[in-house]
């Protein structure tokens, strides 16, 4: 897989990928009170995805709507996903070396990149069955995968295999295997190339410039 489209080069296609948490994102993990129990990992993947399915089946003024596709990712999605983690993933080392404030920038820029990718490939959603397989773990495990396939009417099915930590808020979400493509692991691979050619600054102002041209 190449590079995601962050500054040029072939951009992650999902577009047969976007019923994963109920469409495959990233997100920031709150202390307020939520909607589901996050007390099991398969659990939860399986409430945040049906909530999301269901709400497109009963709001048909989502399809198209970019900005109310990316509120409702707010309300939905991103609070079960453990970004920070996602984050501290993505960019392995070098997080520890940029400053509180260039942590939060990225973050942000990363955060709004994913925003506006995954609200276009949820406009597009439609009806496909979802099947969970079995989950296998030990009892005390911390890290995990919830593994899953989307069966379409028309061509293969697609595995889907969520990675879950678990957190003091319960089990999150932070990054998500398409196939055998991982979400983080090819934007791990173009921040590190960018931030080597042109440094931690450079990314972030690139990402903002990206965001507002797709606003």
């Amino acid at each position: 897989m190449g590079h995601p489209d962050i500054v040029g080069g072939r951009p992650v296609t999902l577009a047969r990928t976007h019923v994963a948490l109920s469409g495959g994102t990233f997100g920031m993990s709150l202390d307020s009170q939520l909607a589901h129990d996050s007390s099991t990992p398969d659990g939860l993947v399986k409430a945040v995805v049906q909530d999301v399915i269901n709400t497109f089946k009963g709001d048909a003024s989502l399809q198209g709507d970019r900005n109310k596709i990316a509120a409702m990712m707010d309300e939905k999605i991103w609070p079960y996903v453990d970004f920070q983690r996602t984050m501290h993933v993505c960019m392995r080392g070098i997080w520890l070396d940029m400053t509180p404030e260039q942590r939060r920038q990225v973050a942000e820029q990363f955060k709004k990149l994913l925003t506006a990718k995954y609200a276009e490939e949820l406009a597009q959603m439609r009806n496909h069955r979802i099947e969970y397989k079995p989950l296998r773990a030990a009892p005390d495990a911390i890290h995990l995968m919830v593994e899953s396939r989307v069966v379409y009417r028309d061509g293969p099915p697609l595995p889907l295999a969520y990675s879950l930590t678990k957190t003091a808020n319960g089990w999150r979400v932070y990054d998500l295997k398409m196939d055998t493509d991982s979400v983080v692991e090819t934007y791990r691979q173009a921040f590190s190339d960018q931030i080597r050619d042109h440094g931690i600054d450079w990314l972030i102002e690139t990402l903002r410039k990206k965001n507002q041209s797709a606003s």
